[in-house]
């Protein structure tokens, strides 16, 4: 089994505008990034345009991507250049509801869709972490127990 992610953020400007220079100047580097990282396996690719977007929402941008464990996926996000970028989230994007990031374990192989990760995440929203959506503070391991939470 491998570990699956969505998160989503509302851009504050259209793609192209001045104001998201920076951000969409940061994009190819992370994704190369997040390709030659420690236990990444696959990503959502765009179908036009720097990022993936919601259908209908042109500010919605959507990442998904499959890593080979939450520790693999953690040392990317937080630990790498792209932790600098999550710090300058707020210059970006208006705030997000929250959660903006499900989990959920995928078998070896699998591609999941936008549609299939906003579900997950639509599914966390409504009815909290469970083994089928579930968060970054309340884990699920793949056979479904409860990762117990870290001790500081």
């Amino acid at each position: 089994m491998r570990l699956a992610q969505v998160n989503v953020a509302r851009l504050r400007w259209d793609l192209g505008s001045p104001h998201l220079a920076g951000f969409e100047a940061a994009v190819d580097g992370v994704n190369l990034l997040a390709e030659a990282s420690p236990g990444f396996v696959w990503r959502l690719r765009a179908a036009h345009g720097p990022v993936p977007v919601a259908d209908g929402d042109a500010r919605l941008v959507v990442n998904v991507s499959v890593w080979q464990t939450y520790e693999h996926l953690h040392a990317f996000v937080y630990r790498s250049r792209h932790g600098g970028l999550v710090r300058r989230r707020a210059s970006w994007f208006e705030p997000t509801p929250s959660p903006y990031v499900a989990l959920w374990w995928v078998a070896d192989g699998a591609e999941p869709t936008m549609g299939d990760a906003l579900r997950r995440l639509d599914h966390l929203r409504r009815y909290g972490p469970a083994p089928q959506s579930f968060g970054v503070r309340r884990r699920f391991t793949p056979d479904g127990r409860p990762v117990p939470p870290r001790r500081s």
